[in-house]
C-alpha cells in the first residue's frame, strides 16, 4: 500500500509540474506579442519623426530659395533690350562628284560622259534583316530550348540572321540598291 501511494504522489506532482510549464509558455508567448508591438510601435513612431524631419527640411528649403530667387530679382539690375543671338550658319555641298578615269588618257575615245551615280543614303534591308532575323531567332531559340537556353540562343540567332540576310538581300535585288550577279 505504501508503495502506491508514493506512485499515485509521484504522478500527482508530475502532473501539476507539467500544467505549469503549459501556462508559463503561454505567458512566455503573449508577453513575446506584446513586446513586439511595443517594438513595432516604437519603429512607426520613429519613421513618423523621420519623415515629420524631412518636411520641415523640405519647407525650409523651399523657403530658402524663394528668399534667394527674391533677393536676386532686387539685386539683379533690369536689362531693357535683350541681346541678339548670334546664329553661325554653315553651307554644306552634298552634290555627288563624277569619278573621272586617267586609265584611258593616251587613247582618242571621244567624248566620254560620266553619269553621276546615285548615293545610296542608309542601312540596306539585307543589314536590317540580318539584325532582325539574329535577334529574333536568338530569342525563339532561347525560349525553345528548354535543356540548354544558350545553346538555342546561338543556333537560333545563326538561322535567324541566315534568314533574315537571305530576305534582306532578295529586297535589295527588287529595289535596284544590289545589282544581281549572274
Amino acid at each position: 500500500m505504501k508503495k502506491l501511494m508514493i506512485v499515485g504522489i509521484v504522478s500527482l506532482m508530475s502532473f501539476t509540474a507539467c500544467n505549469k510549464e503549459k501556462e508559463e509558455t503561454t505567458k512566455s508567448l503573449a508577453d513575446q506579442k506584446m513586446e513586439f508591438q511595443v517594438r513595432q510601435l516604437e519603429i512607426e513612431k520613429q519613421k513618423l519623426a523621420i519623415e515629420k524631419e524631412r518636411f520641415t527640411f523640405e519647407q525650409e528649403k523651399k523657403s530658402d530659395s524663394l528668399e534667394k530667387n527674391e533677393k536676386e530679382i532686387k539685386v539683379a539690375p533690369v536689362k531693357n533690350s535683350p541681346q541678339p543671338e548670334k546664329v553661325k550658319t554653315v553651307y554644306v555641298n552634298n552634290t555627288p562628284r563624277a569619278s573621272t578615269s586617267n586609265s584611258n588618257a593616251g587613247t582618242s575615245s571621244g567624248s566620254s560622259t560620266n553619269a553621276p551615280v546615285a548615293q545610296k543614303k542608309g542601312i540596306s534591308d539585307a543589314a536590317k534583316g540580318t539584325i532582325i532575323g539574329t535577334v529574333g531567332g536568338a530569342a525563339a531559340g532561347a525560349i525553345i530550348s528548354k535543356k540548354n537556353r544558350g545553346a538555342g540562343a546561338v543556333i537560333g540567332g545563326v538561322v535567324g540572321g541566315a534568314t533574315g540576310y537571305t530576305i534582306g538581300r532578295a529586297k535589295d535585288r527588287k529595289t535596284g540598291r544590289v545589282q544581281p550577279t549572274n
